[in-house]
């Protein structure tokens, strides 16, 4: 995914409301769109160099989107870390269209945010008869604490996700009906040799995972090759539940 338009370098002053930061632009002070519910664990440290996008929307409340965030979590090593959760959708979509993504390859037809469940839409719904239907669903992740275990792995989530666990007892429903199940967690950074889940920040989440696994739904992850001027998957990374 090539950027748009060329990204915006400034340096964060504060991220809040969750949505909101305010950054140091041009030597002038701006308000950005967050888009971002998580808590962005060592990705919102004030003083941080960040990326933004504009746009000439005239409809827009606030003109920039805060796109990428330099980790500092080692100071010697930076690292670029995507926090906008629109673009992972995208991203893996196109991967899957590319044949990027081997368990996904091959399927004739892909849709995005159709209906499912009771109340729910799956990110991406792969068809192909007379195969079953491969549902997918797609997290995006950025949080990396190198001061926990060996401080190589990627985690997810970085904040309780009541929601996440919903999908996860929805994917299994649909493995019992007959079709493929598939998570796909998005690393939006390089620097991570693995991905877990974090479990001592949502343990309903991890359990529930570790459930879903059991009942047939698959998981992959792959991490992201991230620049000022695109994001694109990089290569895949094990999974470790242990």
């Amino acid at each position: 995914m090539l950027f748009p338009t060329p990204l915006l370098q400034g340096r964060l002053v504060r991220r809040y409301k969750r949505f909101l930061a305010d950054v140091e632009l041009d030597g002038a002070l701006v308000t950005a769109h967050v888009p971002n519910s998580g808590s962005m664990i060592g990705v919102d440290a004030p003083g941080s160099a960040v990326w933004l996008s504009r746009s000439d929307n005239p409809k827009r409340k606030l003109a920039h989107t805060l796109e990428l965030v330099e980790a500092l979590d080692d100071p010697d090593a930076p690292c670029l870390v995507g926090v906008n959760t629109s673009h992972p959708n995208g991203l893996v979509a196109a991967a899957i269209t590319a044949g990027t993504i081997p368990e996904l390859a091959g399927y004739a037809r892909l849709r995005r945010e159709v209906k499912y469940g009771r109340n729910s839409r799956i990110d991406i719904l792969l068809e192909d008869e007379p195969r079953p239907p491969a549902y997918v669903e797609v997290k995006n992740v950025h949080l990396r604490r190198p001061a926990r275990g060996d401080g190589q792995a990627a985690e997810f989530p970085d904040c309780v996700t009541t929601r996440g666990a919903k999908h996860l007892v929805e994917m299994a429903e649909m493995v019992r009906q007959g079709a493929r199940a598939v998570m796909v967690y998005l690393v939006q950074r390089a620097d991570c040799a693995y991905f877990r889940v974090a479990a001592d920040i949502d343990p309903a989440y991890a359990a529930g995972l570790r459930l879903a696994l059991e009942s047939g739904v698959e998981a992959v992850c792959w991490s992201c090759r991230i620049t000022p001027q695109a994001i694109e998957l990089e290569r895949p990374l094990p999974i470790c539940m242990g």
